[in-house]
């Protein structure tokens, strides 16, 4: 194909953007449609011998579940360029998108080569789930503007980004990724300090944990527990965040009255909650229940049909909002809490436009 890369401008968004995606695994596959399909020049590093082949047989996937309708693979395809070589492949690019394997001694040697070869304005990202910037910047002469922007999977539908930026992180790198994503209707959300696991997959992890003690102590199947949170906290969730939902169970008096009198008893159940082993009793349960329950879809009809309902959802909640008063602070807490609130009704900013309004989207501390 040929590959127009823009001029880069004094803020360093350009007119036209190429991004250079390295590794192509689950989250690498995600992230290189999602960029195509935004009408990104997007160069594939990869050290799979067959990554063209694997790439471009993945896109009909991808293709056909993208935020806003199924695209044309043979489109999204006629923008990727495939470049082995690490340094022709950073070259030139505006973004960097790493999804290696987690490996601190490859991504550190990755990141400083990768460093050395982008262009001074390029932002460096990182979609680690572990590691922090500081340690993947270490071996950089300039890590300022490398972060985290840790998505959750699948990439190129669930809106989450998490930002995560380092001691020597330029604010104005930090400011371009939140505009360089929600460029794309996504939802960065930036973290006030480095924690392990980030936020999004201690929040998981919590509910992993307890949902394997469940199964494991024979009170629900695999399937039962799928079932429970689909039903129950998974579409509460998907309108409202754990702390407004809360505030509403305290009725007018809201968090005050719930904390007064529901939340007293928190430590005492806090206390009580699972803390199973992973072993093979544990491991062995779960798998056999997990086969008995969907053992016999194939992993590509089970990420069609989960995408196909997450897509449907995170529109019909966009739509919804959409249509809904806008009431004091409602927007920040619904895009911290939710996800794209207009991305999905209405077509994406292109990064210049997201650009000119730079203002984070934070946790509450």
């Amino acid at each position: 194909m040929s590959e127009t890369t823009g001029t880069p401008a004094a803020d360093g968004t350009a007119t036209a953007r190429t991004v250079a995606v390295i590794g192509a695994g689950t989250i690498g596959l995600g992230w290189i449609a999602l960029f195509a399909a935004a009408g990104m020049a997007v160069r594939v590093n990869s050290r799979r011998p067959d990554a063209e082949h694997h790439v471009r047989a993945a896109l009909g996937r991808y293709a056909a579940t993208l935020p806003g309708g199924p695209r044309d693979p043979q489109e999204l395809a006629a923008r990727l360029r495939f470049e082995p070589d690490l340094a022709r492949a950073v070259e030139g690019a505006h973004v960097v998108q790493e999804n290696t394997p987690e490996d601190l001694a490859l991504k550190r040697d990755l990141f400083a080569r990768a460093g050395a070869a982008a262009g001074p304005r390029a932002l460096l990202l990182s979609s680690t789930s572990t590691l922090s910037p500081d340690d993947l910047g270490s071996a950089m002469d300039d890590p300022s503007r490398l972060l985290v922007a840790h998505p959750f999977n699948p990439p190129h539908i669930v809106p989450l980004v998490e930002v995560v930026a380092g001691e020597r992180t330029d604010p104005a790198a930090v400011d371009d990724t939140v505009s360089f994503y929600r460029g794309l209707g996504k939802t960065p959300v930036v973290l006030r300090r480095t924690v392990p696991g980030f936020v999004a997959n201690r929040l998981q992890s919590a509910l992993l944990r307890e949902s394997i003690h469940l199964v494991r102590e024979g009170v629900v199947s695999v399937a039962e527990l799928d079932g429970i949170v689909t039903a129950s906290i998974g579409p509460r969730w998907a309108a409202v965040g754990p702390f407004r939902a809360f505030h509403l169970g305290g009725g007018p008096g809201g968090l005050r009255h719930w904390f007064r009198h529901l939340g007293v008893g928190l430590e005492r159940g806090w206390a009580e909650l699972g803390t199973p082993p992973v072993d093979e009793v544990t491991v062995g349960t779960v798998i056999a229940q997990a086969d008995e329950a969907f053992g016999a879809r194939s992993y590509e009809e089970l990420a069609a049909d989960r995408d196909t309902v997450q897509n449907a959802v995170i529109e019909a909640v966009a739509r919804t909002r959409a249509g809904a008063p806008d009431t004091a602070g409602g927007r920040a807490d619904d895009a911290a809490a939710g996800g794209p609130l207009e991305a999905r009704s209405k077509p994406a900013r292109s990064p210049l436009e997201a650009r000119s309004s730079p203002a984070r989207e934070q946790l509450p501390s």
